[in-house]
Order: structure tokens, then sequence, then C-alpha cells
């Protein structure tokens, strides 16, 4: 199944392997993989729905919130449906320029994902510290620029990881102990030098992680000091509610990536290759998951907008019954 180009060791195809030590559960592993997908893929496309139809919806907050929506799509269906396909189907190849294309689009939406849950808490600093202005500084044509530029930051900073793991001679066998091409994964299977990979890895995550976590910290910081000088208990508590659902898609985003960063780097040895797997599963799908659910029950204009659209197909009904 192999097939090596004899001057740059470049393989024909690698074989994902899914969960190492699970193989036996797959099916099993995959109900819970297989459910997620599907409340992201309805919750998502149902938020996108609801932001472009809803004229009381045309408001930053939900072009971001859009943008968010967009992204999560992208990052769990460039994943999971090849997962799936292990499982179910043990379709585990994946050709040497897919699994290059694949890690694009990974590393590059998680980076987005990160870009732009930092937008967001700008936008609810922009809210709650300059209310009167918030309209004439967050305008469509500077959403649109700051949402392009977020986006460019992410294929600028991922396109060397595809020519740093091209480069490499792959003399390790083909058997990559993942459900998906992740670029350390694959760049293990290399018998060349991989320091640079992973020296330009921990400067990506540096660049993209630690300067959105920063942002955010000093956006939410500014935020608690605003909302603490605020004379009313009640507008205390109704300025920093608009910030919870974007706190809880932080820390559903943030978590597992937290988890599976300093586990690969401090506890490899004590924790089994599985629980890393999975992790980093769920890292790309809790985020699509919960983010549509906690911004649906949180966020007061969306509940007003489902509640219009079913209140209107109930009495559409009942006018073709009667």
């Amino acid at each position: 199944m192999l097939m090596l180009n004899k001057t740059d060791l470049s393989p024909a195809s690698f074989i994902l392997d899914g969960v190492p030590g699970l193989e036996d559960t797959h099916l099993w592993v995959s109900f819970p993989f297989c459910s997620m997908y599907v409340v992201a893929m309805v919750g998502n496309c149902g938020l996108l729905y609801l932001i472009c139809c809803d004229d009381s919806l045309h408001k930053p907050m939900f072009y971001f919130l859009a943008l968010l929506s967009l992204t999560d799509l992208v990052m769990c269906s460039s994943t999971i449906p090849k997962a799936l396909c292990i499982f179910w189907f043990h379709l585990k190849e994946i050709g040497f320029e897919e699994c290059l294309v694949q890690m694009f689009f990974i590393h590059t939406f998680t980076g987005m994902e990160s870009g732009v849950l930092m937008l967001m808490a700008l936008d609810r600093y922009i809210a709650i510290c300059y209310p009167l202005r918030y309209s004439t500084i967050l305008t469509n044509p500077v959403i649109a620029k700051v949402g392009l530029a977020t986006f460019l930051r992410g294929v600028l900073l991922i396109i060397p990881f595809i020519f740093l793991t091209k480069r490499l001679p792959y003399c390790r066998g083909h058997v990559i102990p993942h459900t998906y091409c992740d670029h350390m994964s694959v760049a293990k299977l290399s018998c060349g030098n991989v320091k640079v990979n992973a020296i330009y890895g921990l400067l990506v995550a540096l660049l993209i992680g630690g300067f959105d976590i920063l942002c955010i910290t000093v956006s939410y910081t500014m935020i608690l000091r605003a909302v603490v000088s605020l004379s009313s208990a009640d507008a205390r508590q109704k300025a920093f509610s608009t910030c919870t659902a974007h706190i809880c898609a932080i820390v559903f985003s943030y978590s597992p990536a937290f988890f599976s960063f300093f586990s690969h780097r401090f506890g490899s040895h004590t924790i089994p290759p599985s629980c890393h797997i999975i992790v980093a599963n769920v890292y790309l799908l809790l985020p699509p998951t919960m983010n549509p659910i906690v911004y649906g029950v949180k966020t007061k204009q969306i509940r007003d907008c489902v509640i219009r659209i079913l209140s209107s197909s109930k009495d559409t009904k009942s006018h073709g019954i009667s």
C-alpha cells in the first residue's frame, strides 16, 4: 500500500490508525463523535440561517457569531467525516497530498477559531466600555476587514507547515496513530530532522494562541473594571450577562486545547495515547457542538428569534387546518 519515491522518500499515502489501543471499541467511540458532529452541523447551520434571515440580528455581535459558526463548521468537517469512515468502514488510507490539505484546514481554522474568539472579546469590550460609539467603531467594513485579517493570519502562518512537512523524508513507516493528519503526528514518521517543525509549531502556537489569550485577558480586565464602576447592581448584572455566552465559548475552546498542549509536553509518559487522541478530537468537536447551544440559551435576541419562527409556523399550520 505504501509507495516511496526513491529521490525524496515522499509516501503516496498514509494509514490513519484511529484511536490506538481502542481498536475493538471504535464502533462505540464513533457514537458520541457522530452525535456531536450532527449537533454541531444542525446548530451552526441554524445559527447562520437565523443571523442571515432575521434583520434584528444584523448587528456586529451576531456577525462575529456567524463567523464563529462558519469556522466551527469547517473545523469539525475537516476531521470527523474521515474519522467516522475509519471507525465504521475501516477506510484508513489517506493520500499524502490529501493529508497535507487536511492538515492545512485543521490548523488554519483552529487558529481562526482562536482569532474570532479574540475579536468577540474586543466586541464586548467596545460594547460595554464605549456603548455610544459602538455602532460607529464596528461598522460592516471594519468587521469584514478584521475577519479577513484573522483568516489571512491563519493561512500565512500555517502554509509553512505544509512545506516543512513535505520536505521531510519518510522512512519510519506510514501508519499515523491518529484519526487525522496533525502536523507533528505526521512529522514524527520522518527519519529527517524535525526540530525546525517543532520550533515553528511552538512559535505559531505563541503567535496565535498566546496573542489571542493576551488580548482576551486584557479585554475582560477592562470590561471587569467598567462593570464594577457601574453604580447600579442591575446595570452591572445586565452588562456582564452579555459576556456569559462568550466566556463559555472561551472555556469550551481553550480547555481541551490547554490539556492537549500540556499533556503532550509534560504527561506523554503517564497519559495513554488513546486519551491524547480522544482529547485532540474533542478539541475540534466540543466548541462547534456547544457554541450554538450556549448562544441559543444565553442570548435573548436569538431566543426571541426562535420563538417568533416557531409561533409563526404554528400560526401557519393552524390556518392550514382551518
